[in-house]
């Protein structure tokens, strides 16, 4: 079974790596995270900019 992890720093859902695809952190990775949205357009969306994202892809909405 993968784990799911989000990163601390740019809430970035990671899928059984040890380090953020986007931040490249190691060390800021947690199983503790609430909901997840799927960026496709961050240029066009409300939400990602409210959440501060400018890159596609899976997000948490809070990290613990």
């Amino acid at each position: 079974m993968v784990k799911i992890k989000a990163c601390k720093k740019c809430n970035s859902i990671v899928h059984g790596e040890e380090v953020c695809p986007i931040c490249k952190t190691h060390n800021h990775l947690s199983k503790s995270f609430v909901g997840m949205v799927i960026i496709r357009e961050p240029k066009d969306s409300k939400i990602a900019k409210r959440l501060n994202i400018n890159r596609p892809g899976k997000y948490a909405i809070k990290v613990r």
